[in-house]
This record gives structure tokens, sequence and C-alpha cells, in this order.
């Protein structure tokens, strides 16, 4: 086989898509990390004419790139997990390799949803606001009722990423041990719980330990372990 024709096979196409699931994913992840470690230390620092800068000239553009970073490491990678079962076959989301993958692509999925649904509609309210402010208006107050919204959703993001990173990067280098005594069912419903009691707090609940990066980092730590944990216990 050629290279071109090793290139254009199904196994070739894989490469350059699991190439730019990497790349977006990077683009995306490294803006979420810039926002929460960095933009956000800095802005606590910032007088006021420096943070009008930020919010009306610098953070419209990152958060474009962020946004279609998301975007585009969402798509390739469902793109890629539906080559992954026609090739394997779908027992293979029952796998070590599967379970792994599938609990790294619930995070990703959520923290998708969280930027276009929760980050990116309330960010624009924050955006409009200081622009109106700078122009010389008043601001908008539902800027100020939105703001720890984004806050919120940026942190948990941050908290998930973590854990995410880890499955989809030991899917294929630390494979879980499956085997026919595994308790796949009791590993989704108790994963399933702890999923949907974050994304809930995210959606209408407080921001706790997440408040600093400090805890946020430490937080996405421990919840690595404690997922781990659960999948020693039943698998």
């Amino acid at each position: 086989m050629s290279v071109l024709a090793q290139l254009v096979s199904l196994e070739g196409i894989s490469f350059i898509l699991k190439w730019l699931h990497l790349f977006f994913g990077l683009l995306w992840i490294g803006h979420l990390y810039y926002f929460n470690f960095t933009q956000g230390s800095a802005m606590a620092q910032a007088d006021a004419a420096t943070k009008s800068g930020i919010t009306t000239k610098l953070l419209p553009i990152a958060l474009w790139w962020f946004r279609w970073g998301a975007m585009w490491t969402m798509l390739t990678g469902i793109i890629l997990l539906g080559i992954k079962g026609h090739v394997s076959g779908m027992e293979v989301y029952t796998s070590g390799w599967g379970i792994a993958i599938l609990i790294g692509v619930t995070m990703g999925l959520t923290m998708w949803a969280n930027v276009w649904f929760i980050i990116w509609p309330n960010q624009q309210i924050v955006m409009a606001s200081a622009t109106q402010v700078a122009a010389g208006g008043a601001a908008n107050p539902q800027a100020a009722i939105v703001a720890p919204k984004v806050l919120l959703a940026s942190r948990t993001n941050v908290l998930f990423s973590i854990p995410m990173l880890f499955f989809m990067g030991s899917a294929s280098h630390l494979p879980l041990p499956v085997t026919p005594e595994s308790n796949l069912c009791a590993v989704t419903a108790v994963l399933g719980v702890l999923w949907l009691l974050i994304e809930a707090n995210a959606i209408k609940g407080k921001i706790h330990f997440m408040q600093t990066v400090k805890g946020v980092m430490t937080g996405g730590f421990v919840l690595t372990a404690i997922i781990y944990v659960v999948l020693a216990a039943f698998i």
C-alpha cells in the first residue's frame, strides 16, 4: 500500500481524526485553563480600565477560539466513536477501553454543553454590558446576575476536565481489567448519580470549594480518585 493510499484508508482517516481531535482539544482546554488559571487571577488584581479592555477586546476573541475548539473537539470525537463501533462492534464499549472512553466522553460532552448553553450565552450578556459602559452607558443589571453562573460552569468544566483527560488517556495506556463478573450496571448507576449531582450543581448550585484555583484543581484530582475507586469496587 502506498503512503497516499494508507492515508485515505479507514485507518488513515481515523488517525487524521484523532490528530484533529487532539488539536482542537488542546485549543479548547488550553483556553479553559487560561480563563480559570490566568485571566481570572489577573482580573482580580486589575483596575477598572484594564478589566474593561480585557472584557471588551480580548475576551470576545478568546471565547471564539474557546467555543469553536469545544465544538470541533466534540464533532471529531463523535465521528471517532462511530468509526470504532463500526470496525470493532458495539461490544467494544463494554470492554475496559470502552468504559474508560465513555467516562471521558460523558464528561467531555457535558463540558461542551456547559460551554455552548451556559458559558457562551451568559458571557454575551457580560460583554455587551461592558461595551455599553465603555461607551458611556449604564451597565446591564443582568450582567451581575449571570457572571456567577459563568464562573460556576467554567469551574465545573475544570473539575470535569481532570478525570476526563485521565480516563481518555488510560483507555489505551492503563486499560481496565473487565471480566464477565464485572458489575457494569452498578458502575453506570453510581457514576451516573455522581455526574448528575455535579452537573445539577453547575446549573443551579453554588461554587463551594471551586471558588479558588487550588480548590477546583484539588477537587478534580479527588474526583478522578473517587471514580477510580468506584471502578475498582465493581470491576
